[in-house]
């Protein structure tokens, strides 16, 4: 049912979601909207994804630094944080690598080539990578890591560190996991209408995650660059120092890791899954 405002436009006024086939065609067309974007816009929306996903995790420094929380309490409590990064992304609309693996369903469809999903992939990435190193920046600047009487600044110094020494089959499989749930995030935002449908969408896959440990291409844009720094400045405590070859290893397999999860185990399992819908004409009504 359709109700008019006080413009005259149509307003959709249901509370029923998307099916999952709806989600699908409607994943391909916010695809090919991106690959459609221009380039400027497109980075300007990566920087500002990478400084709010960078906002989630700096959230989480500061869960981390109340030592009085026990192991499950702190990794759930950070991770429903963390999660304010996401929401702000899906909400307020900006570019994420992560959820932008989506794009693989409108290459998948013959909406867009192979060639321009990988540049726009890439373009992002690199936007994603500046807006977390800005908020490095502003951090250090405003003297984040001493909150909590220094404990902010020995946690960014830890997560950095346990980050920086893992190998790198397990860096790999962490983020497949960690954008299976990214990407199952967004898919269920595009099946919602509210600004709630899109919140609670984000918030459990997320602390979902973050609670299991798994590892996130962007967040570690933050965390690792951050813990490099902290440590540097004598703000780490004991953590055990951060090896730069160990941030580059992480960063290269995790990415990796993400994009298998994110995809091809979601992306290419659903259009796999739903094809036939879309070839049958199936649209979305959002």
């Amino acid at each position: 049912m359709a109700m008019h405002g006080g413009g005259g436009s149509p307003m959709n006024t249901s509370w029923e979601c998307l099916s999952t086939p709806q989600v699908l065609h409607k994943a391909a067309d916010v695809g090919e909207i991106k690959v459609s974007s221009p380039p400027g816009r497109s980075f300007l929306l990566a920087v500002m994804a990478g400084l709010f996903i960078a906002t989630g995790a700096a959230c989480m420094l500061v869960v981390k630094s109340d030592s009085s929380l026990g192991f499950a309490s702190s990794q759930i409590l950070g991770g429903v944080v963390f999660s304010v990064g996401l929401v702000l992304v899906v909400v307020a609309g900006a570019e994420l690598f992560t959820g932008n693996n989506l794009m693989v369903i409108g290459c998948l469809s013959r909406r867009y080539s192979p060639g321009k999903l990988v540049g726009s992939w890439l373009m992002v990435y690199a936007g994603n990578f500046l807006g977390s190193l800005l908020l490095v920046l502003i951090l250090v600047g405003s003297g984040f890591a001493g909150l909590n009487g220094g404990a902010v600044g020995v946690a960014a110094a830890g997560v950095a560190s346990s980050k920086a020494s893992l190998p790198p089959i397990a860096a790999f499989c962490r983020g497949i996991a960690c954008n299976v749930l990214v990407c199952l995030a967004v898919w269920m935002s595009f099946a919602g209408h509210s600004i709630a449908d899109k919140f609670f969408s984000c918030v459990m896959p997320v602390m979902a995650f973050v609670a299991s440990g798994y590892e996130h291409c962007v967040a570690n844009m933050f965390f690792l660059p951050y813990g490099l720094i902290v440590q540097a400045l004598g703000q780490g405590g004991d953590a055990m120092a951060v090896p730069l070859a160990g941030a580059c290893s992480n960063l290269l397999w995790v990415s990796l890791g993400n994009l298998v999860g994110g995809a091809m185990l979601i992306g290419c399992g659903y259009w796999l899954a739903y094809r036939k819908d879309m070839a049958a004409g199936v649209r979305s009504n959002g």
